[in-house]
């Protein structure tokens, strides 16, 4: 069932399992905060069991535009459209969340992105990616990186 994230009042509800699991709550009031400031988009998530056709799609891109299979188990997932782009994220047990930007009209942005949760280790998959870190007041500290999508999804 999805529930709307808050970020007036960050709660761990759904990550629980994570071992990072108040860092991953901050991290997802974080991304919360961020759409309805931008987009006056309400940030509602689900339990990645219930939204196996979003995993599945960061998946498949992941594995297809760069080989990367994670080993981390998927927590709560979400998929929106706003302003012309199509929004996805999966949210891990580690504490890592993967976003998709795939902008809807032709020569639009595409990419992937790859944040971590405050105290996690960069997972072995990621080990190529050069992080950077960004201050969050919900999440502290994020180490984020990216790749352009090449193909269409």
């Amino acid at each position: 069932m999805p529930h709307t994230v808050d970020f007036g009042t960050v709660s761990t509800a759904g990550l629980e399992s994570s071992p990072v699991a108040a860092a991953l709550a901050g991290l997802r009031a974080n991304e919360a905060r961020y759409f309805r400031n931008k987009y006056d988009h309400v940030f509602t998530v689900e339990p990645a069991a219930e939204a196996r056709e979003t995993v599945d799609y960061v998946q498949r891109i992941l594995a297809e535009e760069r080989g990367i299979t994670l080993a981390a188990r998927p927590l709560e997932a979400t998929a929106f459209e706003v302003a012309g782009i199509r929004f996805a994220y999966v949210f891990y047990e580690d504490g890592l969340a993967v976003n998709v930007l795939y902008t809807l009209a032709e020569g639009g942005k595409r990419a992937v992105g790859f944040k971590l949760s405050d105290g996690m280790e960069i997972p072995e998959e990621l080990g190529a990616f050069k992080f950077a870190r960004q201050k969050s007041k919900l999440a502290g500290t994020i180490r984020g990186s990216y790749f352009v999508i090449k193909n269409a999804y």
